[in-house]
Formats: C-alpha cells, sequence, structure tokens
C-alpha cells in the first residue's frame, strides 16, 4: 500500500481592508450579483463575479426552478456566460458570496462539486490558474487555484 496526501493552502483575512483592491471590487461585485438572484425557495442567493484576463468582469448569480434540480448556480452562470462571450479569453480570479434571509453569510460558502468541476474545467482550458475568493462578513478565504479545491478531479486526460 501506499499513502498519498494532498493539500490545499487556503489564505484567511478577517476584513476586506486586507485585500487588494482589485479583489474587493470582485467580492463587493458578487454581493451585489447575489442580491438579484432568484432564490424564491431556499432564500439562499448566491453572487459571483468573475475577472477575465481582459480585464472584462462578468457577473452571476443562482437561479432557482421549482423542478429541482433544473436551476443553475451562479458560479456556473457566469463562467458559462464568460466562456460563451469571450471564448478566446482566460478566467483570473472569481469572487463568491451568499446571502441568506438579506444578511451576509459569515463564513465563507465554498461552491458545490459540479461547479467545482465546471472551474476546474476553465482553469485547464486556458492553462491558467483561477484565483478563487471566497467571502464571508467575518472571514474571507483565498486559494490560489481551483485545482486545490479539486485534487483528485476527472479531465480530459481520463477519457
Amino acid at each position: 500500500m501506499k499513502k498519498t496526501e494532498f493539500s490545499t493552502v487556503v489564505y484567511e483575512y478577517d476584513s476586506l481592508d486586507e485585500l487588494s483592491k482589485e479583489e474587493v471590487f470582485l467580492v463587493e461585485k458578487a454581493k451585489e450579483s447575489a442580491m438579484n438572484a432568484y432564490a424564491p425557495y431556499s432564500k439562499f442567493q448566491v453572487g459571483v463575479s468573475v475577472l477575465l484576463s481582459n480585464n472584462k468582469v462578468v457577473n452571476g448569480n443562482n437561479q432557482e426552478n421549482a423542478a429541482y434540480p433544473s436551476g443553475l448556480c451562479a458560479e456556473r452562470v457566469a463562467i458559462f456566460y464568460a466562456n460563451a462571450k469571450y471564448p478566446d479569453v482566460a478566467v483570473k480570479a472569481i469572487a463568491i458570496c451568499a446571502f441568506t434571509n438579506t444578511e451576509f453569510v459569515k463564513t465563507p460558502i465554498p461552491p458545490c462539486g459540479g461547479c467545482r468541476q465546471s472551474l476546474l474545467e476553465t482553469e485547464m482550458r486556458y492553462h491558467t490558474p483561477i484565483k478563487v475568493i471566497l467571502a464571508g462578513s467575518e472571514k474571507i478565504f483565498i486559494i490560489n487555484s481551483v485545482k486545490d479545491l479539486l485534487p483528485l478531479n476527472f479531465n480530459s486526460d481520463m477519457l
């Protein structure tokens, strides 16, 4: 038997004041986007802001549907739109935040497994790491690559 360990480096911050202007801008845009989410069932509004390598910003939010699982997560809404609108432009960063009952969540929320896989596909497509900013009101986490969120991943080499 061989034991293999994976590790993930997460940078933890206590306030937006510790982030760069670019990172703060993305978090603020993600918050704005979350407020426009369509989440009448869960009341859990997620917003994201995606920074592209051409410095364009694309926002997205979750879109629920009474016929679960027909809705779509905020991360995939934004990343699919970015890939469709700017097919030759790499993604540099994504900020993710959430509100529940109109309050900004205290602890950062990570993307679900399906969103992690979609983000990883985009990272691999452009051969560029995507910085992931997870923002809560009491903590902010920054991960330098989606691969760190999904270390044992399924990819095109396996097909």
